[in-house]
């Protein structure tokens, strides 16, 4: 067997091995380890990558901003600035038809955009939202299907944790990639909430109405989330303005939720100790994730694959637009049974390469930000859909008694707006990169 043949068949052992629960770093070690000898024939190779590699990643200053990033989502949930959107939101729109179900999402957008992760916006948010929910006659399906749709948002609408990976992976710009994140997570909210408005009026009776709520209340609602949007424009802006590198700015960002959740009188010994070691187990996860991907990576290029890859996709004459659907279904399919994360780590290194020699009439940067996007809106799809779909799983634990079936059903009108916006943004660049040209244009 050739080393071309022994890299291809590496990926379905790797599937095989997921689908066996062996967790997905051990997965990817597992696999790099093992063709890395088959390859070179003796194990010192491996020995000494897992002495050189583990040292070089993890010593890595980019990567310092995860734990930060991390650690300002766990003290954004002390806070209580959650129950502070949700109320807000729905002081808005809870008098609309499908209004809650709507606030749910802007609340989840709102919450995204200072937390960064998909998994604590959807848990934390949850605990808010779905109470009020099932108070006002929603439907299992609806309320947890809207819910864990929401919580995608927080890998979307920056700062996103997986952002960061993948331009530190393609070696992109993160600053513009947050920025250029904006529009599309915006798009995605409204994409949810036209969603939801259709599903109440193909059901009439699957939502109440609660009352109108009057001016004072809602200035005085919107008034008390000025926390959240001080923090996402101290944070977004500053990186983009040069005030803060990413790094300072995650400090910067997590240093000010911990000063809300203090002042909030949510902050205790106790819970700050929680937070600082949740957040180190979280990082401690994606760390491995991190270095099983760098191991299994490592033997793909020792087998010449991205390379060979890149060459002979050049050479078929393939469109580019063509190229660029069966990698956005790849990662529909794959998101179906892998995680996020380690579908970005897995695939980027091979993927981006082969997508860089394709011409898509635009330059690499801006190629590069535009593709990061339409990756992450996927990737994003896979947290709600079965049978591994991320959210499903977390909503539907916090909804007791109701059949997973009926999650499952509530985020198929959610994952058919997130393929239409898939849609969107590939046929129309401009639209993710538009932003960042025009801030580009007065720097």
């Amino acid at each position: 067997m050739s080393n071309f043949e022994l890299a291809l068949w590496s990926f379905p052992v790797l599937l095989i091995l997921v689908f066996l629960r062996a967790p997905i770093a051990l997965a990817m070690i597992a696999v790099g380890v093992g063709g890395t000898y088959l390859v070179i024939g003796t194990p010192m190779m491996t020995l000494n990558q897992l002495k050189t590699l583990t040292y070089g990643t993890f010593s890595n200053y980019s990567f310092s901003i995860i734990p930060l990033f991390l650690l300002m989502g766990q003290f954004a949930t002390l806070s209580g600035m959650s129950a502070s959107l949700f109320k807000a939101a729905e002081s808005f729109l809870g008098h609309r038809r499908g209004g809650v179900a709507m606030s749910a999402v802007g609340a989840c957008a709102g919450f995204g955009a200072i937390c960064g992760s998909s998994l604590a916006t959807a848990a934390t948010m949850g605990q808010v939202a779905l109470p009020e929910l099932r108070r006002y006659g929603y439907p299992d399906s609806l309320a947890t299907g809207a819910l864990a749709a929401g919580g995608t948002l927080g890998i979307l609408i920056p700062p996103s944790v997986i952002l960061v990976i993948y331009a530190i992976l393609a070696e992109q710009n993160i600053e513009k990639l947050f920025v250029a994140a904006l529009i599309p997570g915006i798009l995605a909210a409204i994409g949810y909430m036209i969603a939801i408005s259709i599903w109440v009026r193909v059901s009439p009776n699957s939502a109440a109405v609660r009352n109108r709520v009057p001016w004072g209340e809602r200035m005085v609602a919107l008034g008390k989330v000025w926390p959240v949007i001080t923090i996402f424009v101290t944070v977004v802006g500053g990186i983009y303005a040069g005030i803060f590198t990413p790094t300072e700015a995650a400090a910067v960002g997590a240093a000010g939720t911990g000063l809300v959740a203090l002042v909030s009188g949510e902050m205790s010994w106790d819970r700050l100790r929680e937070a600082v070691l949740t957040t180190a187990g979280s990082t401690a996860m994606i760390f491995l994730i991190i270095l099983g991907a760098g191991i299994y990576n490592n033997f793909l290029s020792l087998t010449q694959l991205p390379q060979s890859a890149s060459i002979w996709v050049g050479e078929q004459g393939f469109s580019p637009w063509f190229v660029l659907t069966i990698v956005l279904l790849m990662y529909l399919v794959f998101g179906c049974v892998m995680d996020s994360l380690s579908m970005v780590l897995l695939t980027v290194p091979i993927i981006f390469p082969i997508m860089m020699v394709l011409d898509f009439g635009m330059s690499a940067n801006d190629f590069g930000l535009w593709f990061g996007i339409l990756v992450l809106i996927v990737v994003e799809v896979g947290l709600i859909t079965p049978p591994v779909g991320m959210n499903l799983f977390i909503i539907n634990s916090m909804a007791k008694g109701t059949p997973i079936s009926e999650t499952y059903k509530g985020a198929l009108p959610f994952v058919v707006t997130d393929i239409l916006r898939v849609v969107i943004l590939a046929a129309f660049p401009a639209i993710t990169l538009w932003l960042v040209w025009f801030i580009d244009s007065f720097g």
